[in-house]
């Protein structure tokens, strides 16, 4: 190289550090890229060298590229020119806000980060400080706040010490109202949107349809019977409804899910006509009966008095539990009111038909005692057929108060049929007809006038009830005893008595304590 050449470069050189210095901002192309670092050429004597980290889109970058720098050394302690772009970008930004924007105007920026209390936001390159309480980010996830611009109003600004406080809450305000009215004009009744779920009661749900909120109500969610919204929809869930009415002055929009699906009642004669056999899945227990679903969206009732031909009513949720796949027999459809009565018992052929003949007055039987009531115990003869021992046919002697004191639940027993009546669905059996009347030997056994020793049984309010011998029982009437002596009497005391009546008929004997 020519000395003429190596003094103009000298010169060029000398000249170029002569007009730049720290902290001004300077245009540079981008002459390499590395994982760390960026190199400019600023056109000084030496290349710059700028933190990769300071570039916010690192994939846009590119040899050749023109970028503005701050020169922040001029020679580090490796000798090298240190330059910033960030600090570039963030000073020029101040320096348009320094003459452009005043508090109360309207910038646009896009959020960095969250910090304690609220946010900073990148507006031209200028750092601001969003306060959580004017963000109106309220429900916003964080993924959505980062990526996107926002619009933001300058709540205040210190030039001086380049402090800038903004805020979102009136512009939100503003663009919510504008979104809001616009959605009321385009809203129509049947029209489908989509919305976010944003609250869930009891009742329903409420649905953001993008400025405006809607009731989806639980009755409007499924052809099929839910319990609760939260089966069918969660906070969050973005879903497709339809409009089934509105109210723009009291902001009221009713809104509908299943009436987006096909109706399965639509064509119910057809499906499930009466005397179908079909299988469906238990899904609510009442104490009346059981709700079957028989496919998505269409339940049956099968109620309590169509579970068996017993005549005594059963207790569904003894019977069956939720789940339980049984099957049943279509007996009734309205599709108005959208009820289905089913049968199970329809489904066997009825025993009270045979009953008559089978079970023939006079004749002995065995069953099974299945349960009680107070005043007597029912016998299962044979599926779908029970009897019935009242108390006053279980002894010919005694007074029976508790039925479950003569026989047990689960007992196998022999009875005799009393009455047959199959259009009422009833049989009367006896348990004392098994042995003869022993009444006719009572009264010559016990002749009136008679005196003999008796165990109190019960000491009641119209009388004592006591044993005679032989396990027959007689009343001792409160006109026949004394008073202080019948208080103080308790079962299993002895006394005498007089026998006063004998009633073969009525299969009593009335006995008295005053025998003088």
């Amino acid at each position: 190289m020519s000395e003429e050449t190596k003094s103009g470069l000298a010169q060029l050189y000398e000249k170029t550090f002569r007009n730049i210095k720290e902290g001004e901002i300077v245009k540079g192309f981008i002459v390499a890229l590395s994982d760390k670092e960026v190199v400019v050429d600023i056109g000084f004597k030496s290349e710059g060298f700028v933190s990769v980290e300071e570039f916010r889109d690192k994939g846009e970058l590119s040899l050749n590229q023109e970028i503005d720098v701050l020169i922040e050394s001029m020679e580090d302690d490796e000798g090298r020119l240190i330059l910033s772009h960030a600090k570039a970008e963030k000073l020029k930004g101040w320096q348009k806000m320094m003459v452009d924007v005043d508090e109360g105007e309207v910038v646009e920026g896009r959020v960095l980060k969250q910090v304690k209390g609220g946010y900073m936001v990148d507006v031209h390159g200028v750092e601001g400080f969003l306060p959580m309480s004017l963000s109106a980010f309220k429900g916003f996830q964080s993924e959505e706040i980062t990526s996107r611009k926002y619009k933001f109003q300058v709540a205040k600004i210190n030039k001086q010490r380049r402090n800038l406080i903004l805020s979102r809450r009136d512009i939100f305000q503003k663009e919510r109202d504008e979104v809001r009215e616009k959605l009321w004009a385009e809203l129509k009744k049947g029209q489908t949107r989509k919305g976010t779920i944003k609250g869930i009661t009891d009742f329903g749900a409420f649905i953001d349809l993008g400025g405006v909120d809607g009731l989806l109500h639980i009755t409007d969610m499924s052809w099929s019977r839910i319990s609760h919204p939260s089966e069918i929809v969660a906070l969050g869930d973005k879903i497709n409804v339809m409009i089934l009415d509105f109210d723009k002055e009291g902001a009221k929009v009713s809104l509908g899910l299943k009436q987006i699906m096909a109706n399965p009642w639509e064509d119910i004669y057809g499906k499930y006509p009466a005397g179908t056999k079909v299988k469906g899945k238990i899904v609510n227990i009442m104490p009346y009966g059981v709700f079957v679903e028989i496919e998505k969206g269409i339940e049956g009732l099968l109620h309590s008095s169509e579970i068996s031909w017993q005549k005594k009513m059963v207790n569904p949720q003894e019977i069956f539990h939720l789940g339980d796949v049984i099957e049943v027999q279509i007996i009734n459809v309205d599709k108005d009111s959208k009820r289905i009565s089913l049968s199970m018992k329809q489904l066997e052929g009825n025993p009270w038909l045979e009953a008559g003949r089978k079970f023939l007055v006079g004749s002995k039987v065995k069953g099974t005692v299945r349960g009680f009531t107070d005043y007597g115990a029912f016998v299962e003869l044979e599926a779908g057929l029970e009897g019935m021992i009242h108390v006053s046919d279980m002894s010919w002697t005694k007074k029976i108060n508790r039925p479950h004191d003569v026989v047990e639940k689960g007992q196998d027993v022999e009875v005799v049929v009393l009455v047959v009546d199959a259009d009422n669905r009833k049989i009367t059996l006896g348990l004392k007809q098994l042995k003869d009347n022993p009444w006719p030997k009572i009264a010559e056994k016990f002749p009136v006038g008679a005196v003999v020793d008796a165990e109190v049984v019960l000491n009641s309010n119209f009388g004592v009830f006591v044993k005679l011998p032989d396990d027959v029982e007689a009343l001792v009437y409160s006109s026949e005893i004394d008073k202080e002596q019948a208080a103080a009497l308790k079962a299993g005391d002895r006394l005498k008595v007089k026998i006063l009546k004998v009633d073969t008929e009525q299969m009593k004997i009335g006995v008295t304590t005053r025998i003088e």
